[in-house]
């Protein structure tokens, strides 16, 4: 069996290599699920070497520079190379592409990146190669990294505050002039100028009324965001929702970036394209030494949440990262882990340290953006 399989394996690199022209007398083996992605990863061989301007092994003829439909698709060639391929041969076809086959424009012209449309899929390998980007480009490419954060909050933001509204928001003057929803300390401070000396009382000319009726005592919001390449757009969703929840008045928002180092943005919550382009990919991971950090962030435990964005793929000490989160919960905090917080929501995570967590009382599960005020609101409920 295990022949078998290894002769399906020679045969699949050899078609890799010869190219789709050699699909008459060269098939594809393996399961149904296997075939598809080796015929993925053949469009994308042939994507890239379609657009070489000298010879290869693979294609002969019809050769030509990138027309402006090319570069718009070089977007998702990019980040669909990193999936499909292994790191190191991802890396040699990101170097070929960029160095050898006419896509450097997207590193060296910043008119190319304006005119491609500021959407996720673009902002992703504005990411993936920000590293190599200098000056005017790399400015243009923080302009990108605004606008599609900016689009996301406007998406976002009216069913995240809809999904909080449990909690009361004295921020706002309330329509509803009800005695019980006076806020007394507001009232107090804005009326003080009306002294009346003589009299020795309050004269209140505007009186303050709360938004909601029920009472809340300030929460804390921890978010840890794991800035491996997996997790690339969980992060960028991470950081548009943590400024969204930092600008209602229930929440005190702490904001974290780790890999095998922990990086405090607290400061940064107001602007997520900051947050995005601080992230570096690649590296280590280490998710109990963030959670050590986090745990230091806790003042209130019983109206704190941590929330910890991450694949779960520890590369530092497991034990540590169990025995913080034993700690965290223990202290009546609320700990979530979330294995992908985007659009698609289709997690590939450590399952075992995932049901270890989960346990130990953790929540563990992926949410789409949407969802996460919605969840954020019945833990303080």
């Amino acid at each position: 069996m295990s022949e078998k399989y290894d002769n399906i394996l020679a045969v699949n690199r050899w078609r890799l290599v010869l190219g789709s022209r050699s699909e008459k007398s060269l098939d594809f083996g393996g399961s149904v699920g296997e075939i598809g992605q080796y015929k993925d990863m053949e469009q994308l061989l042939d994507y890239l070497y379609s657009n070489a301007q000298g010879d290869d092994v693979r294609r002969s003829e019809g050769r030509h520079g990138g027309t402006e439909d090319s570069r718009l698709t070089a977007a998702k060639w990019i980040t669909r190379v990193r999936e499909l391929f292994p790191k190191s041969a991802a890396e040699v076809m990101q170097r070929h592409a960029l160095e050898e086959f006419g896509m450097t424009e997207l590193l060296t012209d910043k008119k190319i990146l304006e005119s491609m449309k500021p959407d996720m899929q673009l902002l992703k390998t504005v990411l993936q190669l920000k590293h190599l980007m200098r000056g005017e480009v790399l400015e243009t490419a923080r302009r990108v990294a605004k606008q599609v954060a900016d689009e996301l909050r406007q998406k976002l933001e009216s069913s995240t505050r809809r999904a909080i509204t449990g909690k009361l928001d004295r921020s706002q003057r309330s329509p509803v002039r009800s005695s019980r929803n006076i806020d007394m300390k507001k009232t107090i401070r804005h009326n003080l100028k009306n002294y009346d000396t003589e009299h020795e009382q309050l004269v209140l000319q505007d009186i303050y009324f709360g938004s909601r009726i029920k009472k809340y005592n300030k929460k804390t919001v921890i978010i840890a965001i794991d800035e491996s390449g997996s997790m690339l757009g969980s992060v960028i969703y991470s950081a548009v929702m943590a400024q969204i929840i930092a600008g209602m008045s229930f929440a005190d928002v702490r904001l974290v970036i780790f890999d095998t180092n922990v990086v405090d943005l607290s400061s940064e919550t107001d602007d997520p394209a900051q947050v995005i382009m601080s992230i570096q990919l690649g590296g280590g991971t280490d998710i109990g030494k963030a959670l050590s950090y986090c745990e230091t962030l806790i003042t209130v435990p019983h109206e704190t949440c941590v929330i910890c964005v991450t694949d779960l793929y520890e590369g530092g000490i497991r034990s540590r990262l169990l025995n913080t989160a034993r700690g965290i919960i223990g202290s009546s905090a609320k700990l979530s882990f979330l294995t992908a917080l985007d659009e698609e929501s289709e997690p590939v995570f450590d399952r075992k340290l995932g049901q270890e967590l989960a346990d130990i009382g953790a929540f563990v599960g992926a949410l789409t953006p949407d969802r996460l005020g919605e969840y954020i609101g019945s833990l303080f409920a």
